[in-house]
């Protein structure tokens, strides 16, 4: 049995990954944490998911849940997660990461700390989205520089990051599939006379409002002709369901930092 704790389990996100934990055959919740200060401190992390008592109650003792486990789920933010991977590599145990907006130096930071343990670190945990990678990977492959490649993004008005880290990836998969650098060509912002378009380059646009859980679409434009491949979040148990998923798998693997190609066994 494996048992799986849960960073940020008072948030949206944690409170569906306990629900997905508690559903799942073959692993066990074992412990809930959250920043220190937050007023769900003491309760049972499973009442407030809404999936009943589970007498796991929501701690801010980092040491004591990683110590308890043997894989930590975090969808929090850059920063606590590197937080969480430190100490989940102090304790030898595993760790399944889905924040997002992780800048090239802490990608690098987590790369250097996954050399202890083994961790999985992706900006969707969807089994739809990842193989949505494998797709535009083929497809940008196919058509080759002769189509301009455009990716719009909708999220719900409370994400803090933009674009969306999958959005991001989406962007690295086709960049590197057509041989191009992809912090090189994307464009973020196009405003006033901007000139023309170039051929390298990969548009990047954002969308927020509402509660939009995500929607992904990569626009393949030629002369006369465009493909559109899109992917819609109707809800965020996806995720969920794809990270305790993640989280067993990655238990008992070699050290390194993983991501859900490998998971999924898409590589």
């Amino acid at each position: 049995m494996i048992k799986i704790a849960v960073c940020g389990a008072a948030g949206r996100m944690g409170q569906r990954i306990i629900t997905s934990i508690i559903e799942a055959e073959g692993v066990q919740f074992c412990g809930a944490l959250e920043r220190p200060g937050h007023p769900q401190i003491g309760e049972d992390a499973g009442l407030l998911a809404g999936c009943g008592k589970t007498d796991v109650h929501i701690t801010d003792s980092l040491n004591a849940v990683v110590a308890a486990c043997d894989v930590l789920i975090d969808f929090t933010s850059p920063k606590v997660s590197l937080k969480n991977l430190e100490m989940c590599a102090l304790h030898k145990k595993s760790i399944v990461i889905g924040s997002t907006g992780f800048t090239p130096e802490e990608r690098q930071l987590a790369v250097e700390l996954a050399k202890e343990i083994p961790a999985v670190l992706a900006p969707n945990m969807s089994v739809g989205v990842n193989v949505c990678f494998k797709v535009l990977k083929d497809v940008a492959k196919t058509l080759g520089d002769d189509f301009d490649v455009e990716i719009v993004e909708l999220h719900h008005n409370k994400k803090k990051d933009s674009p969306s880290g999958t959005a991001v990836r989406m962007g690295e998969v086709v960049a590197e599939a057509l041989g191009r650098d992809y912090n090189k060509v994307a464009n973020y912002h196009r405003e006033g006379i901007c000139g023309e378009r170039t051929r390298e380059e990969i548009g990047m646009q954002t969308v927020r409002g509402g509660d939009i859980v995500g929607e992904h679409t990569v626009y393949f434009i030629g002369m006369g002709e465009r493909i559109e491949i899109s992917h819609r979040a109707m809800t965020r148990d996806m995720f969920s369901r794809g990270s305790v998923r993640a989280a067993r798998w990655v238990v008992g693997k070699a050290p390194g930092l993983y991501d859900m190609q490998d998971v999924l066994g898409l590589k």
